[in-house]
């Protein structure tokens, strides 16, 4: 059946829901919602690349490799996610049942959006994703930053999500329909490529998917909510949300708007060269280590546009490719900012780090193996993430985009090599206790083998994702 999946992410929310009456360990809590996730990923993985594809609800749910493969991110997101959020979040003194029922309700959101073949299904699910994690952004409620985030966070979405109906609304009402390849089939048809209604309808699309993927200039809410929201949030959000926000972008645009491939890529170009150098130059000049990753999660949604832009299936792949090593690029790289988090000492100032490789040298190790990748140095998988998208961009004819990504990633370099800088250079800090237990160390050590395996071996992550467009 091809939405079990979703019923198993969606049934473990509601029996962790009744367990937070039940059960006074949290810690029972999450392991609940970890083997949910597991259970899900067993589903995806038994029928991953051999299916074809499936549909039910009269066409709106479709179950495909493309969706599959992004419900993988999804499961490693939430997984990884549940597992540096052991500690952390009583340490943080939020350590709610609900915390982890919003986290897989929000999950099954971006299932639907990876599985939706009709703009109604995508709507439903961004709704309930955006919803789930609008709260989650505002969990720690004593926090003043975390509910501001949490308001700018809710007000642009809902912007957003207007942007998002309004297009909706034009497609039906030149085409009939809401379904994704009825609406291809018609625009092609008849002969609607130059429509202006349609064009304009395109563009409130790019609008939409630009605020969920954290693009320039739809860019201003990630800053402060990533910086706002608890370390364990942010980490979820510049993951999963970002990744469904491409399962859409890439199904709409690719199938949907084929026809007017043209149109949306003059628009896609600059909201990915802006990505870019706004995210990479502004991060520069960053202190507050989670405010830089937002604008470096902004670049890189820049880099991952670049596979879209393409207009290719080697195009979508590389795009795939990148968004599953971002993953754990930058799940690794949130996971030691946890670590550093004790009581009274938050440890997500660049100064914080000052001499860590002196007191705590593996975890250094594994935060520059992380830097390095995000970076795009070899031999780590960041490496091939671009490298791919690169090469599927010179052959679509764009090389003038991949010198500016190339620039843009040298200079991206500074603000990344000065974390480990000041890791290995600086004189070391007094008192700094790595808040280190099993769940989380299994995450960090998974998350550094997954990036230097498939930079050393990449091989056989990219025969994995074409299995994507064979099933």
């Amino acid at each position: 059946m091809p939405i079990v999946p979703e019923l198993v992410i969606t049934g473990f929310a509601l029996i962790v829901i009744i367990l937070d009456l039940i059960v006074r360990k949290k810690e029972i809590i999450s392991l609940v919602g970890i083997i949910g996730a597991t259970l899900a990923l067993f589903f995806t993985l038994r029928i991953y690349g051999s299916i074809g594809s499936q549909t039910i609800l009269n066409g709106m749910f479709i179950l495909d490799g493309y969706s599959s493969f992004f419900k993988l991110i999804f499961y490693v997101n939430l997984i990884l996610t549940i597992s540096i959020s052991f500690k952390y979040m009583a340490v943080e003194k939020a350590s709610y049942g609900e915390y982890y029922a919003l986290l897989l309700f929000s999950t099954a959101g971006m299932m639907m959006i990876a599985s939706a073949s009709d703009l109604i299904m995508l709507y439903l699910g961004l709704e309930l994703m955006s919803l789930s994690t609008y709260i989650l952004v505002g969990f720690t409620r004593n926090n003043p930053k975390s509910n501001e985030a949490a308001i700018k966070y809710f007000l642009l979405g809902g912007f957003s999500s207007a942007f998002l109906l309004y297009g909706a609304s034009l497609i039906y009402g030149l085409t009939g329909t809401t379904e994704i390849g009825a609406i291809a089939a018609f625009i092609e048809n008849k002969g609607f490529a130059g429509n202006q209604m349609l064009l304009l309808a395109v563009i409130f699309f790019a609008v939409a998917f630009g605020f969920k993927i954290a693009a320039v200039p739809f860019h201003m809410w990630a800053p402060d909510a990533y910086e706002g929201a608890p370390t364990s949030i942010t980490a979820f959000m510049s993951v999963g949300p970002k990744a469904a926000g491409f399962a859409a972008l890439g199904r709409v645009f690719m199938i949907a708007f084929s026809s007017v491939k043209i149109e949306w890529t003059a628009i896609l170009i600059p909201l990915s060269v802006l990505s870019m150098c706004i995210g990479n130059i502004v991060a520069i000049s960053q202190t507050n280590i989670k405010r830089m990753l937002a604008y470096s999660s902004i670049a890189h949604a820049g880099y991952a546009l670049l596979g879209v832009i393409a207009g290719t299936n080697g195009g979508l792949l590389s795009m795939m490719n990148y968004m599953f090593i971002y993953a754990f690029m930058n799940m690794g790289a949130f996971a030691i900012i946890i670590m550093l988090r004790s009581e009274g000492f938050r440890g997500e100032e660049l100064s914080d780090y000052e001499g860590l490789a002196r007191s705590h040298p593996l975890a250094s190790a594994l935060m520059l193996v992380f830097m390095f990748s995000l970076t795009g140095i070899p031999p780590t998988a960041g490496f091939i993430a671009k490298f791919y998208v690169f090469m599927e961009v010179i052959k679509a004819g764009y090389l003038p985009l991949v010198i500016i990504a190339v620039i843009l990633s040298v200079i991206s370099a500074f603000f990344y090599l000065r974390v480990v800088m000041y890791m290995y250079m600086k004189e070391p800090k007094m008192g700094v206790v790595l808040n280190i237990h099993p769940p989380i160390g299994i995450a960090v050590a998974v998350a550094a083998l997954i990036v230097i395996i498939f930079g050393i071996f990449p091989s056989y992550l990219l025969d994995f994702v074409s299995l994507a467009i064979a099933g």
